[in-house]
């Protein structure tokens, strides 16, 4: 009766091992396409990096004459000098006080938000206000360009930074509630309890436990805001008419119309204006992936 025993288990031990190893097979057979799409894909991007940055530090003259693809041998920063020289300075402290004063008040007003409709999910008007943030989600930029307009017209607000700061606060707000709100739903109810037991408002609550719970998704927020409006190009180009208003996305534009065969100082002006999204991005890459990847799969 043991032998028997022991013979059935013997090729149920073997079917297990075979699959185990076809598995495997298959696995690395995954790998290798996925590894390859990788690689074609990181080609893809720093083929174009590449060459903005060494064609940044060739000279206008040598540029058409010489190998796209192949560094200058004698590099230049000229093209730099000429780009700081053009305004560069004013147009990125354009950029600084929209980017800053959005994206503040944007995130302080969705994290309250985010707070009051969790806190207070069955009043009907917050469950309101919370589908209100919902569908902003599904209106674009674009739709809104002509009211927008209008209404900045009619607040003379036109030609103006604030002109810029109040739209972009508008539609950073509806993604930060929605990120915010999945994170406060994680806090556990017994420390909102035990606060209010100890005798804390809603308003001591909100600063002092929701807010260090919740740092990471305010970061996560923070960052993606910073980065949207710091990139942005339509809303400076419809509400903005003089060069003093500018901000570096849009000012790349009229670089490129007014220099348009100066191509190395217009990729110059390219690299300046991406340094500071890549040191955010490169101070905050784990927090705004980990908070987004929360906020959409919660």
């Amino acid at each position: 009766m043991t032998t028997t025993l022991t013979e059935q288990r013997q090729p149920q031990k073997a079917t297990h091992r075979e699959r185990q190893r076809r598995s495997r097979q298959r696995a690395r057979r995954h790998n290798w396409a996925c590894g390859l799409a990788g690689w074609l894909w990181l080609v893809v991007v720093a083929v174009p990096l590449y060459w903005t940055i060494i064609t940044s530090f060739k000279a206008k003259s040598r540029y058409y004459a010489s190998n796209p693809m192949v560094p200058s041998k004698d590099p230049t920063l000229d093209n730099y000098r000429f780009v700081m020289e053009s305004d560069f300075l004013r147009y990125f402290l354009n950029s600084v006080v929209v980017t800053a004063g959005a994206v503040v008040p944007a995130v302080v007003f969705s994290f309250m938000a985010a707070y009051a409709i969790v806190r207070g999910w069955r009043m009907r008007v917050l469950r309101a206000v919370n589908g209100l943030f919902l569908m902003g989600l599904a209106i674009p930029l674009q739709a809104t360009v002509i009211p927008v307009y209008l209404i900045i017209i009619r607040l003379h607000l036109y030609d103006n930074l604030l002109a810029l700061i109040l739209p972009s606060i508008a539609f950073a707000i509806p993604l930060s509630v929605l990120v915010l709100a999945n994170f406060i739903r994680d806090v556990p109810k017994e420390l909102f309890d035990s606060m209010r037991v100890d005798g804390a408002t809603e308003w001591t609550t909100l600063w002092r436990l929701a807010a260090p719970l919740t740092r990471p998704a305010i970061l996560t927020v923070t960052i993606f805001n910073s980065l949207t409006i710091w990139n942005g190009f339509l809303l400076p180009l419809i509400l903005t008419q003089s060069p003093e208003r500018r901000t570096l996305p849009l000012a790349l534009w009229t670089f490129q119309g007014q220099y348009g065969v100066n191509v190395p100082a217009v990729l110059a002006a390219v690299v300046l204006t991406t340094l500071p999204v890549l040191v955010l991005y490169a101070f905050g890459r784990r927090q705004l992936l980990s908070g987004l990847t929360a906020g959409f799969s919660r």
